[in-house]
């Protein structure tokens, strides 16, 4: 079956979380994704906040910019949410956007090999391992956390090109695509996904599932606001993007996805959604059954 979601923007105030994530709790949507864009809300925090009022809905932050980030830090945190709320948390990590870690004085000189050693680290840590490591950005002596998951956590990558996907199958547990991924955009990253899997020797691994964020809006000025919103973020021109119409043209647009090899859909609510509590019980109540 074909994993949904929807997105809480941050656009939004942080205070108003918790009424839209108890109507995605109540409307059983499987999954409320959060961001951490700079710089509008913090992503650990609005995630225990919305594990904490609701009792079902998995609960995503796509996605935490390592730069920002200590491992340990990211490993202490990530494993006290599991261990709190087990198998809901969804924890994805990234470069972050590079103007904005340069805003805050942590953009680095390689951003591939900061998440690779940030992802190799984080996902030993929650395993329980002790570790001593001294690479380019992430040094670590004798450290392990005093109370790690009590099992497996996927930790997942949120990334975009050729470089950063191949990564992502070498080095994460999943991989998280933007709104600007156009299905073929989907197909091309699984290709590279597979890649980097094969490479770190990971083909007998667990599977790798591709989650991706698809651009949605209903009711009448829908079209308009998908529209704008895409032309805002430059990427008007590219086909497939996007999806504005009913039940049934969106969960059409998110069956596009699902056979270009996404395993989960995360429907994202344009910037200026005026009802997102009614957002998340359109895609749990009216999409949810549509898709299969």
């Amino acid at each position: 079956m074909t994993g949904l979601g929807a997105v809480f923007r941050p656009q939004l105030a942080p205070e108003r979380l918790r009424s839209v994530a108890r109507a995605a709790d109540e409307a059983g949507l499987e999954e409320l994704w959060l961001w951490e864009d700079c710089f509008r809300e913090g992503g650990v925090s609005t995630a225990a906040a919305a594990l904490a009022w609701t009792e079902r809905v998995r609960v995503g932050v796509g996605l935490l910019p390592v730069p920002l980030r200590n491992v340990a830090l990211t490993a202490m945190e990530a494993s006290s949410l599991h261990r709190m709320f087990p198998g809901r948390p969804l924890l994805a990590l990234g470069h972050g956007v590079q103007d904005w870690m340069g805003q805050v004085g942590a953009r680095a000189e390689s951003p591939v090999t900061l998440l690779r050693e940030h992802l190799d680290a984080l996902r030993a840590l929650l395993r329980g391992e002790r570790l001593t490591v001294e690479g380019r950005y992430v040094r670590l002596d004798d450290v392990a956390l005093d109370w790690p998951p009590d099992g497996p956590v996927p930790v997942i990558a949120g990334v975009t090109g050729p470089r950063s996907l191949r990564l992502s199958g070498a080095s994460a547990d999943g991989t998280l695509l933007t709104a600007s991924t156009p299905p073929d955009g989907v197909r091309r990253a699984r290709q590279l996904v597979d890649e980097g899997r094969s490479a770190a020797g990971r083909t007998d691994a667990e599977p790798h599932p591709i989650v991706v964020y698809l651009l949605a809006a209903t009711g009448p000025d829908g079209p308009e606001r998908v529209r704008a919103e895409l032309a805002a973020e430059g990427v008007a021109s590219v086909p497939g993007l996007g999806v504005a119409g009913d039940a049934k043209a969106v969960a059409e647009a998110v069956r596009r996805y699902a056979e270009a090899g996404a395993d989960t859909v995360v429907l994202q609510p344009t910037g200026d959604e005026p009802d997102p509590e009614g957002f998340v019980r359109f895609v749990a109540e009216e999409v949810r059954q549509l898709v299969p």
